[in-house]
């Protein structure tokens, strides 16, 4: 029985010798803590967005007329080759040509037309100035009596007539003369000329192909007026559109060019709105320099517009304004009770962690400034440059999940595992 009650002692003396380790020892001893310096340096806020690299102006050339594409124009700068993809064309270059056979025909009528117009016109002329002497001599005889009232009302009426005759006909050669305009024109527009100096960024119809102009005038070459001079078009989310003001600068990437940098400014933001899966964007056009040439349309952008930027201050990653202490860490000194994040009007506050020399933690009360995701601009009383301030614990990331690896071999599942922070009972004495 003597044996029994000192077994009995020996391990309610062991469980209590664990119990007030596991309660009372600093948890420094157990956990290690993962710092990092507080730094000075510069820190530059983005809006992030993905965007369209778009010419700046682009000039839709289409058809007015219907017809068969006969042939294209020669390259302005290679006459050996016809207009294509990429031909650099100058104002009034011929990119092609539509069948003129019937237009021709419609010109040869109207002029035909116009021509015997004219010709009907001298016939009523004449006959104008035949009633016209008929009723001057129906007027000299009328006051003599020598003429019946019946035969001068003709005689007038005809006059009036051949007048008014005279009248039609001026009128049908203008309508005549407006109907050839309208042929010559029709068969001027068989011809299609570059409105400008431009590239030629596509060409959607081919030779032999016809062209019907009903309503809409079918698109046939699509022209960027001036490659040196793009535009991204953004698309914003409506939470960051707010901060989004005109000039302000940008920098983005292409795919095509990962490690180059390009710039420009915000020079539109436009109001129309688009809505995809109850989420709401808007266009926010950014023009940019391309005199290099390297940009072209419709390359995808990666775009960073620029909303703040800051020098020369206090900078701590981000990890340290959300890391929290379990209340057994901190330093009793300091209170169990652990500060919250704030805002006091124009300033928001937050707390870092510093580490005691007893193996605790105690909290540092700092203002939060401008975050660029992954550092944040910090100010306040106590706030030093290379200061320590706790990101993490040591095992709670990386080291965790190589320890969760190994246990899957060596622990067992049935077991209870000890808590977080705290020592695991030592083995049989």
């Amino acid at each position: 029985m003597k044996t029994v009650f000192v077994i009995l002692v020996l391990i309610s003396a062991a469980a209590g010798g664990v119990a007030y380790y596991a309660t009372h020892m600093p948890p420094d001893s157990i956990v290690g803590f993962r710092t990092l310096a507080i730094k000075r340096g510069e820190l530059l806020s983005t809006i992030s967005a993905t965007g369209t690299v778009e010419p700046e102006e682009v000039v839709d050339v289409g058809a007015q007329v219907m017809g068969l594409i006969l042939e294209f124009g020669p390259d302005p700068h290679d006459p050996t080759k016809l207009i294509d993809y990429g031909s650099v064309v100058e104002k009034d270059t011929v990119l092609a040509r539509i069948d003129p056979t019937p237009y021709e025909a419609a010109l040869d009528q109207a002029e035909a037309t116009l021509e015997r117009s004219k010709a009907e016109l001298l016939q009523l002329e004449a006959k104008y100035e035949q009633a016209e002497q008929e009723w001057k001599r129906a007027e000299s005889l009328r006051p003599k009596n020598a003429i019946a009232e019946t035969e001068y009302d003709t005689t007038l009426a005809d006059y009036k007539a051949a007048k008014a005759n005279v009248a039609v006909g001026k009128a049908t050669i203008r309508q005549n003369e407006a109907s050839l305009r309208v042929a010559r024109t029709n068969l001027g527009y068989t011809t299609i000329k570059s409105p400008v100096r431009g590239v030629i960024i596509d060409r959607r119809v081919n030779i032999g192909q016809t062209v019907v102009a009903s309503l809409n005038a079918p698109s046939l070459f699509l022209i960027a007026k001036d490659l040196r001079r793009m535009q991204v078009w953004a698309s914003v989310n409506e939470a960051d559109i707010g901060h989004i003001c005109a000039d302000m600068p940008v920098r983005f990437t292409v795919d095509a060019y990962p490690s180059e940098v390009f710039r420009g400014k915000v020079s539109q933001i436009r109001l129309n709105a688009t809505m995809t899966q109850n989420i709401v964007t808007y266009t926010v056009v950014v023009t940019t320099d391309n005199s290099s040439g390297k940009l072209l349309p419709y390359l995808t952008a990666n775009v960073q517009f620029e909303v703040d930027q800051r020098s020369d201050v206090l900078l701590v990653p981000n990890a340290a304004l959300r890391w929290k202490p379990q209340a057994s860490q901190i330093d009793p000194a300091a209170g169990n009770t652990i500060p919250l994040s704030a805002d006091s009007g124009a300033q928001q506050y937050g707390c870092l962690w510093i580490s005691t020399d007893g193996g605790f933690v105690r909290p540092l009360e700092v203002v939060v400034g401008t975050s660029d995701g992954t550092m944040t601009e910090i100010s306040g009383s106590g706030v030093n440059e290379g200061l320590q301030v706790i990101v993490g614990e040591e095992g709670t990331e990386e080291q965790e999940g190589e320890e969760a690896a190994d246990g899957e071999k060596t622990s067992n599942p049935f077991l209870p595992k000890p808590p977080k922070g705290s020592r695991p009972p030592p083995g049989p004495m």
